[in-house]
């Protein structure tokens, strides 16, 4: 959806149904709702799979990653949104990591 709202405007010239264009106003409490979904979901992997400390430290910074890329977006600005976008790699770079660390490190 952080693409979407980079191409909000083309969408709408072009007739595309984007994610960006249904959720209209409520983009971000929508984007909110499913990344709260996300997170619980992992807190929940954490716990049953048992993960220890090195993976709930990478949940808690995951989650700080993403309240910047919603302050970044706050006025759903083109350029922010691409940049939130892109860095949203990095949010699944450092669950990734806090998964291998809490394995290696529970071993």
């Amino acid at each position: 959806t952080w693409y979407a709202m980079v191409d909000r405007d083309d969408d709408l010239k072009v007739g595309s149904r984007s994610t960006a264009i249904l959720f209209g106003e409520l983009d971000l409490v929508i984007q909110g709702i499913l990344y709260a979904l996300f997170f619980g979901a992992m807190a929940l992997v954490g716990q049953r799979a048992a993960l220890g400390s090195a993976y709930w430290a990478a949940l808690a910074v995951a989650l700080a990653m993403v309240v910047y890329e919603f302050w970044l977006c706050r006025n759903r600005e083109r350029e922010p949104c691409f940049k939130a976008f892109l860095h949203n790699n990095w949010v699944g770079a450092v669950l990734f990591a806090g998964i291998v660390a809490s394995q290696y490190l529970n071993r």
